[in-house]
Parts: structure tokens; C-alpha cells; sequence
């Protein structure tokens, strides 16, 4: 049976891992932006900059704060959008500031640094454009998403306050949230609606949030005022409203929804969410990576193979596995497990540069595909701000917890801990074993630092194991009695196994979960998931299929189109494990084909840097090629 979970209510610190790696190369980025150059737009909105250089003079000069030094890109003076990656950076600082005091401070001074602004500008307006974007935006004006950037702005400050506990970030976005209510007070029905039909950002989600933490009916004024009713009424009615629309715009609005549904209890608004997974995900058929989107469209419902040249905007991705998080809490269900790992490891980590921590606004799965990686400070598109949220959050998912226990959703090496818990402060710890198996997102180099005589007096497979072999470490200060739920992936080949303390016990899966029920004290669980590949055609070209590794998607080292031969449904058959053992660590994920007329190797999409590519292959029996070949 399914039943509600909610957010851990833990802390949950990620360790030595995969998450941790790409955690550590965002929180580096992080640190590298400067609290000057992120309030430069606000400050000079709000009267409090001003540049009084001149070019000729500035650049290669000895000014600490001349243009070569500043944001650029969509962070440029001259931008609609200068500002944006503020919000973004205040958002995830409040939860790397959680580790790491430097960014802690800073985002408290630029907090401050905001409310200075606000007072500026009246004691309302705190954003980086001008007001009158908004009159330009009511008036049918051209202008870039105003509503877009300044909810980056608010998010941050909600973030700030949920959970860095800043409650003057709380004060500054309840006073924001005054300007808009002012404004749409002004609208008639038909102008809101004209309104809501440009990109709007998540502000019904802001406004719904703060309606939680304040009460205020200001707040619940704008939830109304900001119900996308062009887009729900017909969502609801069954209509295709997707197909080649702009898909950040909607699901930022469907999260809005969502959240209005957790706030007011009127199921009208998870309605509209439900229908919206419904025809994005499930109606739609997503790649193989789980993404649902090419460019920064929708794709039609089934048609995949002509848009395979720039597939999942990094935006959307973070977006709905935002979405199937909110899903999982709802139902439990762990389909929506499922999905969020797909696209954290082929979307998330796929998108964000190995060694740069830089992100791809794009992910190419065509033949011969590049992945373009933006700059840290010349380009910030969206998905700059997006791949600080997204990485500094990764760890949210791994536990939940209801009234009868914990839920083990995401196998990513972490800590969590809970000060009272079922009646103990209880401690659980997320491991993979990296010896007897594959972890999630493994690098080649995971046991680089281990001693090799240590590795090598162990008893080893005799070749690279591929089953995921996780090991949950139960601590309790006193004996407590509850369940832990595992997750069983969808990708698992047989029955797993488990194991507490060294001896198998009964793993019944029911409804994809397997269920521990005991009284706990100190107990280590080891649970071991059989993982093979598999293959995942078009929906519209069944010839044509990509190959996955459990949950991660590997790509041909190719950029010219390869047919291969062997049967399509069974990719063993044109694949073989390729460079198996570091002389002291597994080397996983690599493979490379046998029995074909030329060799491609294939690696994790995730690895992926600058080299072509290739995902979907035309796959050919023998007797097939052979016809086709004359």
C-alpha cells in the first residue's frame, strides 16, 4: 500500500561519494562568486552604485571594480535579466552555508545588503530591473521575463529563511510581496491573465510559501491573483497544451500549483498537477535519460527521433525532478524514485562539467553530438543558477521519514541524522560498496586514495561485478522500534538480496519496496540489487535504441551513425565490459562492442567531457544487416 512520506527533518550531510564530488565542484563555484558582483544590479537599481569610469581607462587598469572584473553575459548592465543569479546563489548558499561558515556569512551580508535596497526604494521594490519592466510587461511592451528574475530574487530570500533561518530575508520578501499585491490590485481579470501568459518564474510558489510561513492574506490575495487559469482549465480538460510550449514557463507554474495544493488543502490545484505528470511524463514517454523535453519545447507525445539535437534544457530538468519529489511525498510512490535518479545522473550530472563543475544548457543525444559547456563568468545563463540549486540540494532526497519509519528513496552515500526520532536520536548512514559492486555515478577514480594492499588482500570478483551493492548503517542512543523502506529500482534484473548484521533475511518487494520492520539499536543492512544492461528504443523509431548500465545511460564514442548488429532488445549481444580494473579499483561503466565491423567504445553519458558522441544506434539482427547489405 502506498502511503504519504514527508522530507526528512534530518540533517543530511553527503559523503566521500559521487553526489559529494559534484557538491564540492558547485560549492567551489559558489565561494567564487563575489558578494560586490552579485549586488551590483541591486545596488545600482536602488541608487547606491554607480560606474563613473570609462571604458579606455578601466580595462587592464589597477581598478578593483573595472568591467573586466564584473558578471557578463545574460549578468550584463544592458540585460532584462541582470540579477537573476543572485537568487539562485542565495538559494543555494543556504544550504552549503550549512557546511561551509564563509558562505554562510556572505549570504547573511548580502541579505542585509538587499534590505538596504529595499529601504531605498520606498520599502517594497527590492529587485535588480526597474518597476517599470512591469509596465512594460502589462502593456504587451517587449521585456525579458521580468517576473522570471525577480522571482529568483524572492526564492532566494524564502531559502534564506526556511532554511538558513534568516528571518530579515523573510521581512524583505513579505515587503516585495506588498508591491506585487499593489500592482495586480490595478488588473482587471483579463490583464492578469494577459500577464500570466509571458514567462512568469514560480511566483505562485513564492506566494504560496509565504502564505505558509506568515499567514498573511496578502500572500493569499496573489495565490489567486497568480492561477494560470488559460493553461489549467484545459490541462484539466484533458487537452494536449504542451506540445512545442515553452516547458520552464509551465512546470515552474505547476510547482506553484503543487505547493498551493500543500498550503490551502483545495484539490482543484493538485488536480492541475496530477493531469500536468500525466501529459508531460507519463502520456509523453520521456528519452532515455528521462528527460521530456528537446530545445526549450515540449516534443510531441511519442516523437522523439527528429529532435534529438538538443535535448532536456538543464532548467527543466532540476525542475521536474523537483516535481517527482513533490509526487513521491504525496503517494510514496516509487516510480517517482525512479525517475528522479534517471535524471540526476543522466540530466544533473550528465550537464554539469566533470572537472569544471561548469553546466550545459543543452544535452545533444544525436549522432555526433558535443556537449557546450557555458563559462563561469561570460555567459550565466539560466542554467548557471539552476546548477547551483540543483547540486547543492542532491542530498534532500535520500531519506524521508512518516509515523511508522524511514524511507531509504535515493542510495547516495550520506549521513543523516534526527536529535528525536520514534523516540531516539538516530543516526543512518548511506554507503556503496565499491568492491562487490557498482555505486551510482561511480568515478574510475573512486578508490584512487585506497591502499592497494589493502584492496588486494580482500577476496575479489573474478571479473567487474555490476550488481549495486549499498550498505545503510541503522545507529540508534537507544532502542526504537520502525520500519526502514528500501527502494527496489525498476532497473533491478532479478530479486535483490539482503542482509543485516551478515545474515540474509526474508526481502519480500512489495509495491517496488522492501520493508524492515524491528526494533533497531545498531545494525548494518546490506542490500544488493542485480543490475544488467538494457536497451531503450524511440517510441517512433524502435530500430533505433540507447543502451543503459542499471539507471545510467553510456554513450559510443562516435560521431559518425554506426549500425550495429545483434538483437536490439538485448544489448549483451553487441556489447562487451571493456577495461575493467584499475590494478587497485573497478573501473565501471565501460564497454566496448564485439562482433562488428568497427569498434566504438561506450562510457557513462555523465563522463562525457568534449568528445563526440553518440546515444541512439540503428540496431540490426545479422540476417537483417545481411539483406540490407545486398
Amino acid at each position: 500500500m502506498l502511503r504519504t512520506v514527508r522530507a526528512s527533518g534530518g540533517r543530511t550531510t553527503l559523503t566521500e561519494g559521487p553526489a559529494r564530488d559534484r557538491w564540492l565542484l558547485n560549492a567551489r563555484y559558489l565561494r567564487g562568486l563575489s558578494a560586490d558582483n552579485l549586488l551590483r544590479p541591486y545596488l545600482a537599481e536602488a541608487g547606491l552604485w554607480s560606474y563613473s569610469g570609462s571604458w579606455a581607462t578601466t580595462v587592464g587598469g589597477d581598478s578593483p571594480d573595472g568591467p573586466e572584473t564584473w558578471h557578463w553575459g545574460w549578468e550584463s548592465p544592458t540585460s532584462d535579466l541582470r540579477g537573476h543569479i543572485l537568487g539562485h546563489w542565495l538559494s543555494a548558499a543556504a544550504r552549503v552555508g550549512q557546511e561551509d561558515r564563509e558562505v554562510a556569512a556572505r549570504a547573511a551580508t548580502i541579505v542585509d545588503e538587499l534590505a538596504t535596497c529595499q529601504r531605498a526604494n520606498g520599502g517594497q521594490w527590492a529587485g535588480s530591473i526597474p518597476p517599470a519592466y512591469f509596465e512594460r510587461l502589462a502593456a504587451g511592451r517587449a521585456v525579458w521575463a521580468p517576473q522570471y528574475v525577480v522571482h529568483k530574487t524572492l526564492v532566494g530570500l524564502v531559502d534564506q529563511y526556511r532554511i538558513a533561518g534568516n528571518e530579515q530575508a523573510l521581512e524583505i520578501a513579505s515587503g516585495f510581496a506588498g508591491w506585487f499585491h499593489t500592482w495586480t490590485s490595478g488588473l482587471s481579470r483579463q490583464q492578469l491573465d494577459d500577464i500570466l501568459d509571458r514567462e512568469t518564474g514560480g511566483m505562485l510558489e513564492v506566494w504560496a510559501d509565504l502564505f505558509a510561513f506568515t499567514g498573511d492574506q496578502t500572500a493569499a490575495a496573489l495565490i489567486e491573483r497568480y492561477e494560470r487559469r488559460r493553461f489549467f482549465e484545459p490541462l484539466l480538460a484533458g487537452a494536449d497544451v504542451l506540445t512545442n510550449k515553452h516547458a520552464n514557463t509551465q512546470i515552474a507554474e505547476i510547482l506553484g500549483a503543487a505547493r498551493a495544493w500543500e498550503v490551502t488543502g483545495e484539490r482543484r490545484w493538485r488536480d492541475v498537477v496530477e493531469a500536468f505528470w500525466d501529459s508531460a511524463v507519463h502520456t509523453r514517454g520521456t528519452y532515455c535519460t528521462g528527460g521530456s523535453s528537446c530545445g526549450e519545447v515540449w516534443q510531441p507525445a511519442g516523437e522523439q527521433s527528429a529532435r534529438l539535437h538538443a535535448v532536456q534544457e538543464h532548467c527543466l530538468v532540476y525542475n521536474l525532478m523537483r516535481l517527482a519529489a513533490v509526487l513521491f511525498r504525496w503517494t510514496g510512490d516509487h516510480r517517482y524514485g525512479d525517475y528522479w535518479e534517471r535524471n540526476l545522473v543522466n540530466g544533473i550530472w550528465a550537464q554539469q562539467h566533470p572537472d569544471t563543475g561548469m553546466p550545459a544548457y543543452f544535452l545533444p543525444l544525436a549522432t555526433g553530438s558535443r556537449k557546450q559547456w557555458g563559462r563561469p563568468t561570460e555567459d550565466f545563463w539560466c542554467c548557471h543558477g539552476t546548477l547551483l540549486q540543483a547540486q547543492s540540494a542532491v542530498g534532500e532526497a535520500a531519506t524521508y521519514v512518516d509515523d511508522r519509519g524511514i524511507t531509504v528513496c535515493q542510495y547516495l552515500e550520506s549521513d543523516t541524522s534526527w536529535p528525536d526520532l520514534f523516540g531516539s536520536r538516530i543516526e543512518l548512514a548511506i554507503r556503496a560498496d565499491t568492491d562487490a559492486g557498482v555505486a551510482l555515478g561511480q568515478r574510475q577514480t573512486a578508490h584512487a586514495a585506497a591502499g592497494i594492499q589493502e584492496l588486494l588482500s580482500r577476496p575479489l570478483p573474478r571479473r567487474r561485478p555490476n550488481d549495486r551493492v549499498h550498505v545503510v548503517d541503522v545507529r540508534c542512543e537507544r532502542p526504537a522500534s520502525f520500519d526502514v523502506r528500501l527502494r527496489v529500482p525498476l532497473w533491478a534484473t532479478s530479486s535483490p538480496t539482503v542482509e543485516i548484521d551478515g545474515k540474509p533475511v526474508a526481502a519480500e518487494v512489495r509495491n517496488g519496496w522492501i520493508v524492515l520492520a524491528r526494533t533497531w539499536s545498531s545494525q548494518r543492512i546490506r542490500l544488493t540489487v542485480p543490475a544488467g544492461l538494457s536497451a531503450m528504443p524511440l517510441p517512433d523509431r524502435p530500430e533505433m535504441v540507447a543502451v543503459l548500465d542499471g539507471p545510467v545511460v553510456l554513450a559510443g564514442l562516435t560521431e559518425q551513425e554506426t549500425v550495429l548488429s545483434g538483437d536490439p532488445a538485448d544489448p549483451a549481444s553487441f556489447l562487451t565490459p571493456d577495461r575493467e580494473r584499475h590494478h587497485s579499483w573497478w573501473q565501471p561503466g565501460s564497454y566496448r562492442t564485439v562482433g562488428q565491423s568497427s569498434g566504438v567504445r561506450f562510457v557513462p553519458l555523465a563522463e562525457i567531457r568534449d568528445e563526440r558522441y553518440t546515444v541512439y544506434f540503428p540496431v540490426r539482427s545479422a540476417f537483417q544487416r545481411a539483406l540490407e547489405e545486398g
